[in-house]
């Protein structure tokens, strides 16, 4: 066989294991391909398939975790629910991230007027998006607004040999002028460490932090270590109570089986 047709016959190998990945993970309306490099999202679509697969993904529905300490998260993803309680004092948000309507109770009561509950809504929607960014961007790598740059090989801090996507985005979420890169561990791949740019034309970063430590949560993977701010108390069900994103007494999430 000649070298050009084997040539041929690997790319063509290549091209089809990609369409593969891509049919599985398809990206969110609004992600901008054209502009995006086709290994960049190859590598997104390895990591996805990595994370648990786009399927088990999809059929995830609440998952809990904590904040640095600070705030606990419940989230349904199916319904857009939310319920976030600050851990240092009695605050807690119960909103809908879909609609951005919501309720709140402060200083042992019930907060109902207009303009209150309106502002701790809307602060309550904006720290549910940082959030669950620090938790869950591994499978947002092809979110609306987002445009995927390869930027070549390198070596985590760890010194693990990875593949660098940059990630930009296009007015989406509280911050549109962000800029994160991401290494992406070549064996077995999926997101080892990233960097925050507060603007897409910044040369310094930020910040430099792993994303390791990976357990499974139901049939998804989720890492909770970053550095030394760490995301705890991870868990992911599939039934929990009406009440959770209705009452404002704090629940008891060991009482709820966990997703397996």
């Amino acid at each position: 066989m000649s070298m050009k047709k084997q040539f041929t016959l690997n790319l063509l190998a290549f091209l089809l294991f990609s369409a593969c990945f891509a049919q599985k993970n398809p990206a969110a309306a609004g992600f901008d391909a054209a502009g995006s490099d086709a290994k960049a999202i190859e590598i997104a679509d390895q990591v996805m398939e990595n994370m648990g697969g786009r399927k088990n993904w999809d059929k995830t529905r609440y998952i809990a975790w904590n904040f640095f300490g600070n705030r606990k998260l419940i989230w349904d993803k199916w319904t857009g629910n939310v319920r976030i309680d600050n851990v240092n004092n009695d605050q807690t948000i119960l909103l809908n991230i879909n609609t951005d309507k919501g309720r709140v109770f402060k200083y042992g009561q019930e907060q109902t007027a207009p303009d209150s509950t309106a502002k701790y809504v809307k602060s309550g929607k904006g720290a549910w998006i940082n959030d669950s960014y620090w938790l869950l961007m591994p499978f947002k790598l092809k979110d609306s607004g987002v445009t995927l740059k390869y930027l070549g090989e390198d070596k985590t801090q760890d010194g693990v040999e990875a593949d660098v996507i940059q990630l930009t985005f296009k007015g989406v979420g509280n911050t549109p002028d962000n800029k994160y890169k991401v290494w992406v561990k070549k064996t077995n791949p999926m997101v080892w460490q990233w960097a925050y740019y507060p603007k897409f034309d910044a040369e310094k970063p930020g910040f430099i932090r792993p994303w390791t430590d990976y357990k499974q949560h139901g049939k998804i993977m989720i890492s909770g270590e970053r550095g030394d701010r760490d995301l705890t108390d991870i868990m992911v069900f599939d039934k929990l109570p009406e009440s959770i994103f209705t009452d404002f007494k704090r629940p008891d999430l060991s009482q709820y089986p966990k997703a397996k």
